[in-house]
């Protein structure tokens, strides 16, 4: 293919050889009796995580439904990824999550994916517990499966689990497009930082550009 061989990111897709990638969009993180806020302190609660989830509900959610939307019907793969243990006590966490005390048991409400978001009957969903999914899954191995060459990257948080899976999807050759306004994170300051770090790592793009572009004809009317 084409763009197997290019030296540009600025590649459209092809929706048969690419794949649309939610990061932890889960209950854990984002759902006002999830496992951070039960766990956080007041002043965390109301001053950190209560504006975050009530932005990303009102704002970044409705984004990544529209995306989705449109990579379904380009007949691209949408695959999910939730921090998720296999244990129900979590003892094969990484140590990382261990240290700061993330634990999201096995079939849990946290694991599971916020309503708006629920995967379909079809759609991939794999398990991490690790901040790349590239890590500590077999994500790699099933893309190649899949034959997907392209990765559209959207989720929380973006400086971090959503960093970290572009920064290892580019290094194992996968071209990447970070979908900029279906990600989010605790401030604007820290969403805009992370843009600016991982820019050289990925193609971005809002999600009105991709369906504007690459997704044309296949976006919500």
């Amino acid at each position: 293919m084409p763009f197997l061989s290019t030296t540009s990111r600025d590649i459209p897709l092809q929706p048969d050889r690419a794949a649309l990638l939610f990061v932890d969009v889960q209950n854990f993180c984002l759902h006002p009796e999830g496992g951070e806020m039960r766990d956080a302190d007041a002043e965390t609660r109301e001053g950190k995580l209560r504006p975050f989830i009530d932005r990303v509900h009102a704002e970044v959610i409705p984004r990544m439904v529209d995306l989705r939307t449109a990579a379904r019907a380009a007949g691209m793969e949408v695959i999910y990824t939730m921090i998720e243990s296999l244990t129900r006590d979590g003892r094969d966490r990484s140590l990382d999550y261990k240290i700061t005390g993330f634990n999201v048991p096995r079939g849990s409400f946290d694991a599971q994916m916020v309503k708006a978001l629920e995967p379909g009957p079809d759609e991939i969903v794999i398990p991490k517990t690790s901040s790349s999914v590239f890590v500590s899954t077999n994500i790699d191995y099933v893309l190649r499966n899949l034959g997907v060459a392209q990765l559209v990257v959207a989720g929380v948080v973006t400086d971090q689990c959503v960093e970290s899976a572009i920064r290892d999807a580019c290094d194992l050759g996968y071209l990447v497009t970070q979908a900029t306004d279906a990600c989010a994170t605790y401030t604007e300051a820290r969403h805009e930082g992370s843009l600016a770090a991982i820019r050289g790592y990925c193609r971005q793009r809002t999600v009105a550009e991709l369906l504007a572009s690459d997704l044309a004809g296949h976006g919500v009317s």
